[in-house]
């Protein structure tokens, strides 16, 4: 399932390939996740690995509705994101896509990287007749706020969360 993603004349994404995670990327992944301000004080890249992580990361792996992605270019892990796919009643029984743990390199944010992997999963989501795609966003990341929007989602509702463990 190696896909690139085509050039749009304006550099956007030259090079860029979505493929579903390997076990072997997870270390790379994890540090992804790690380098995020939000996400510093929950993820650990230090390894070996927790355990939970490659736990679920097996559990993602043999699920047909997931696909943790890793994003490539020049044969550099520089992006990865879940994509979920959720069958629901509302919507007549129609089927959802979930976005979610979306990260780029930090040396390579700016480059409309994000824009291309959203974009992809997008299409995933039309590929599996979803009737739409959601996300969330921690609230205080108004940036990403604003790129969600400029890519044409909109805040529709207000999500909570309930931690049941650290």
């Amino acid at each position: 399932m190696l896909k690139q993603v085509q050039h749009d004349g304006n550099g956007m994404t030259a090079g860029l390939a979505m493929r579903p995670a390997t076990r072997d990327d997870l270390p790379g992944i994890v540090a992804l996740l790690w380098d995020d301000e939000t996400a510093r004080h929950r993820e650990d890249p230090s390894e070996p690995l927790d355990p939970r992580y490659v736990t679920a990361f097996e559990a993602i792996d043999a699920d047909p509705n997931q696909i943790l992605v890793a994003a490539e270019r020049d044969g550099r892990l520089v992006g990865t994101m879940q994509l979920s796919f959720l069958p629901g009643l509302s919507f007549r029984g129609s089927w959802r896509g979930l976005i979610e743990a979306v990260r780029i390199a930090g040396d390579l944010r700016g480059q409309r990287l994000g824009e291309a992997m959203i974009l992809w999963a997008i299409e995933q989501c039309r590929a599996r007749d979803c009737k739409l795609v959601q996300l969330t966003s921690t609230a205080t990341r108004t940036a990403a706020h604003r790129f969600y929007a400029r890519l044409g989602f909109v805040q529709s509702h207000v999500g909570m969360k309930l931690h049941l463990r650290d």
